[in-house]
């Protein structure tokens, strides 16, 4: 199946958080103002995937129902 404009836009997001949280495991953040802002970066591409992921199932139940 080919890949949809959804699909993209959550492997993008994929992509930065599974850097954040690597960013965070190798103990890349310097101090606490650091770690705060990965986790906030991470939590925040999180709620942006199930922005997408609503906005998805929306487009999609109202393409099957017209």
């Amino acid at each position: 199946m080919a890949k949809t404009v959804f699909d993209v836009l959550k492997d993008k997001l994929n992509e930065q958080i599974e850097s954040a949280t690597l960013f965070l495991q190798s103990g890349g953040p310097k101090d606490f103002a650091q770690y705060k802002e990965a986790y906030g970066l991470i939590r925040g591409l999180q709620i942006a995937q199930q922005h997408i992921t609503d906005l998805e199932r929306t487009y999609t139940e109202s393409e099957y129902n017209d």
